[in-house]
């Protein structure tokens, strides 16, 4: 059994004839015929029924493809992993990234990338997250990095990364350092927060929903950082993740009572992803999630 016979047993199932999966493959038809005869001889049954104008499978070809699908996935990811430690991924890669992204991570493993796989043609966008979910379903992004609470689009595979509450953050001292406080202490206090379309946001606007609360935002800004310098200088209180804050002498102490996490997750198209855009999303699910 060879692996080219496989292929063309598989080809001829999916296209429905010989003439189709020769069309395919760049190969004769003749041949195809040739090589999946010689399949089933060696495996001692018919695959597939050449009785009509469609090729049909067999029982014996029922149960013989889902394994010689698996097979050469199998051998198709030896070849890419092989490929990977040689440095002969090529390709291009079109990510996506939430506005305002400074995770030190994901920004590592971007940059390492292009050190480590020249070939790889990599073009960083940034947004929001709605706009990056709309631009991966679409097909003008392969991966996005977004920040979104709840379910993304219907369409995408997402793999989460972070799923933290929204805290308040603020100087030491302040009203709102306290464990736990409550969602509705914001009231009478000035609320800084990202913009809509990121997951800080949808999970802060959806948790107050949730409580009956008004879902007010006096001040927004597209970066965390820039949130932060607003709230060490009395501007108000930053809604964010804790681990927003990393690096900055503010206190983060998550609401006690808002239902809804903020997420960042790595998403893309169910269908099978480049080698290239693969090697990506490996990488970046490695250094974003912690081991």
């Amino acid at each position: 059994m060879e692996t080219h016979q496989l292929s063309y047993f598989t080809a001829v199932v999916d296209e429905g004839t010989f003439t189709g999966a020769a069309h395919r493959l760049q190969v004769s038809q003749s041949g195809i015929s040739t090589q999946v005869a010689k399949l089933e001889r060696e495996l001692g049954q018919r695959l597939l029924d050449r009785s009509g104008r469609q090729v049909r499978l067999t029982p014996a070809g029922e149960a013989v493809l889902p394994l010689a699908r698996s097979a050469l996935a199998t051998l198709d990811a030896i070849r890419h992993t092989a490929a990977e430690f040689a440095d002969a991924v090529r390709g291009r890669v079109r990510l996506g990234m939430v506005m305002g992204c400074s995770i030190p991570p994901f920004l590592d493993a971007v940059a390492d990338l292009g050190r480590s796989h020249p070939g790889i043609e990599l073009s960083l966008h940034e947004g929001h997250s709605d706009d990056l979910q709309a631009q991966v379903l679409a097909g003008s992004l392969d991966l996005a990095l977004i920040g979104y609470a709840g379910e993304t689009a219907p369409g995408l595979e997402t793999a989460v990364v972070i799923d933290e509450p929204i805290a308040a953050v603020v100087p030491a001292g302040h009203p709102l350092d306290r464990p736990r406080p409550p969602l509705a202490g914001l009231r009478g206090e000035k609320v800084l927060c990202l913009p809509r379309g990121t997951g800080i946001r949808a999970a802060y606007e959806d948790s107050c929903r949730r409580l009956g609360l008004d879902p007010r935002v006096d001040l927004e800004a597209a970066s965390p950082t820039a949130l932060l310098h607003l709230a060490e200088r009395g501007a108000g209180v930053a809604v964010l993740s804790p681990s927003s804050t990393q690096g900055s002498a503010l206190r983060a102490t998550p609401f006690t009572d808002a239902p809804t996490h903020a997420r960042l997750g790595l998403t893309t198209r169910p269908s099978p992803p480049s080698p290239a855009v693969r090697l990506l999303h490996t990488r970046l699910l490695t250094a974003l999630r912690p081991s």
